[in-house]
This record gives structure tokens, C-alpha cells and sequence, in this order.
């Protein structure tokens, strides 16, 4: 009996051995196959990262895709969710909701680290926009190509410092990346480099980074605020503008009430078309899973066909 007893208070003491061995493996399974989070906002910042951190990271995307940019409100769920983000990627000057907020780990405001366009004084007297950002600056940074590859190195650089067991593997994604918005700039500029037309009309200038990089013009309804109201005298004065120019189309944003340039545009018997500038993305373009490179074709596409280019 005795000899039985210590047989099974052995194999006790060896199962508790191996289920205390099991647990440890599983946790340290559990730690190498768990995904850093990083967080970032709008759509530029989130397919930059996409495509440089691909499965290797849990992306959250702050903005919802089709949420506009400048009113949008995080929720407490959201929040909780950045503050375990190893990582959090923000605009900076388009983001009012960033303001007062501490990040608990890493964070990087990209518009610290591009070069952002100061407005003319015709550009910027509309004050009444909602921008958290100064009113003599342009928050569409973007748009400007050579601020996309900044802030491709410069997330890069930071995916590489939470796991650097995935450095060549970023910085081949950055390589392709970076060769991508290469192949944008050659096209932008051999599309526009001749035209017989030399503005755009849109709602909201919020493309003056493409217009003064590739030497055309914007001649907006309510200058930088999307939100702003037109006076009779605004609209009279770009109706003028689109008779005496023969303008064939003019252009408003999907997140921005088409009202009054469709009112424009039947007036004066012309096409309506949206342009994208990329502040967010609608739903529709998501469910297309439309990216970055995507929709500058698109924009290429249409501000060529705007403009008469050959």
C-alpha cells in the first residue's frame, strides 16, 4: 500500500511539473506570437503603415473610414484602445479631438516632422474654419509626395524600434513604398506637364500642396474651410470666373455638402465631380479597398481631364 501511495504522490508531482512546464511554453508562445498595436490617424498615415508593418503589427485605425476628419469626437472605447497602443501615428493639424490628450507610450505628431506649406494672404481669409491647426498654414501636407516619404522613414524607423526582429523586413516594404510614390511624382508631372487649362475649381482649397508642386491653380469656393458658408457675392464671383474661362467641371469633396456647387454647376451648364483630398476615406472607397496610390490616380486622373492636359 505504502509503495502504491508513493507512486501515485509521484506521478502527481510529475503531471504538476509538466502542467507548470506547459504554462510557462504556452506564455512564452503567447509573448512571441502577440502583435505590437499601433494606432495611427487619417487615411495617408494608416497606408503608409499598413504597408510597411502588414501583418506584423495590430493596426488601429482612429478615424473610421468614412467619418470626416474635421469633426470627429474619439469614443471612450477608443481611447482605452490608444492607451494600450505601443504606438500612436497622429496628423497633428487636422485633429481638434488631440487636444489635452497625454499618449501613455510612443507617439509621433507627423506634422512635426514634414514640411508644412504656409498660406498666401488670399489663401487664408476665411477664418471661420475648424482646423486645429494655425489659420496661416496648410494642414494637407499629404498631398506633397515628398512629405509622404518623410513620413514613410519616419514610420518606419519607429516600427523598427518596438520590434527590431522585423528590420528587414520594414525596410523592404519602405523600399516599395517609397519606389510607389516615385512613380506618382513622374506621373503627376508628365500628366500636367502640358495643358491648355491652368485652374481647378473646388469647394475647399484643400489641394494647394499638388497645385504649386506640379504649377497649377485652385480657385476654391470657401478657400480653406470646408465648412464655411459662401456669400452671394463668393459665388457670383466663381460663376464668373467658370463663364469666362470656360471651365468644363468643377470639382466639391464626398464628406462636404455638394448643395451649392451643384446649384453652381447647373447655373452655369457645366460637369460636377468629386476630388478626393484624402483627409479620410468614405466607406465605399474602403469596402473597394482603395489605397493610397488608388486614389491619387484617380485625382490625376480628373484634375488631367479638368485641366486639358495632352
Amino acid at each position: 500500500m505504502k509503495n502504491i501511495r508513493k507512486i501515485i504522490f509521484v506521478l502527481a508531482m510529475l503531471l504538476l511539473v509538466l502542467q507548470l512546464f506547459m504554462m510557462n511554453q504556452n506564455e512564452k508562445i503567447t509573448q512571441v506570437n502577440s502583435k505590437p498595436i499601433v494606432a495611427v490617424s487619417t487615411f495617408s498615415l494608416y497606408d503608409i503603415t499598413k504597408h510597411i508593418g502588414k501583418d506584423s503589427i495590430e493596426l488601429i485605425n482612429i478615424l473610421p473610414f468614412g467619418v470626416d476628419a474635421h469633426s470627429f469626437e474619439p469614443t471612450p472605447k477608443l481611447m482605452a484602445s490608444l492607451e494600450k497602443s505601443r504606438l500612436v501615428i497622429y496628423n497633428g493639424a487636422l485633429e481638434p479631438w488631440i487636444e489635452g490628450f497625454t499618449f501613455k507610450n510612443s507617439s509621433i505628431n507627423m506634422s512635426k516632422r514634414v514640411n508644412i506649406r504656409a498660406l498666401q494672404e488670399d489663401e487664408h481669409h476665411h477664418k471661420e474654419h475648424k482646423h486645429h491647426t494655425d489659420s496661416k498654414i496648410d494642414p494637407h501636407y499629404w498631398l506633397d509626395l515628398q512629405n509622404m516619404k518623410i513620413a514613410t522613414h519616419t514610420i518606419t524607423d519607429s516600427l523598427i524600434y518596438i520590434t527590431p526582429s522585423k528590420k528587414e523586413f520594414y525596410i523592404q516594404n519602405r523600399d516599395k513604398y517609397l519606389t510607389m510614390l516615385d512613380s506618382l511624382d513622374v506621373q503627376y508631372k508628365k500628366s500636367l506637364s502640358s495643358c491648355k487649362k491652368e485652374t481647378i475649381i473646388t469647394n475647399h482649397n484643400a489641394f494647394s500642396y499638388l497645385s504649386h508642386k506640379y504649377n497649377f491653380k485652385v480657385e476654391a469656393l470657401s478657400g480653406l474651410s470646408p465648412d464655411a458658408q459662401p456669400s452671394a457675392k463668393q459665388i457670383a464671383k466663381l460663376m464668373e470666373h467658370i463663364e469666362e474661362h470656360n471651365v468644363s467641371t468643377i470639382f466639391f469633396e464626398s464628406f462636404v455638402s455638394d448643395r451649392v456647387m451643384k446649384s453652381i454647376a447647373k447655373d452655369t451648364k457645366v460637369s460636377v465631380d468629386t476630388l478626393q483630398p484624402l483627409g479620410n476615406i468614405t466607406k465605399d472607397e474602403a469596402e473597394k479597398h482603395l489605397t493610397y496610390e488608388d486614389i491619387m490616380k484617380i485625382n490625376l486622373e480628373k484634375i488631367s481631364k479638368a485641366l486639358m492636359c495632352q
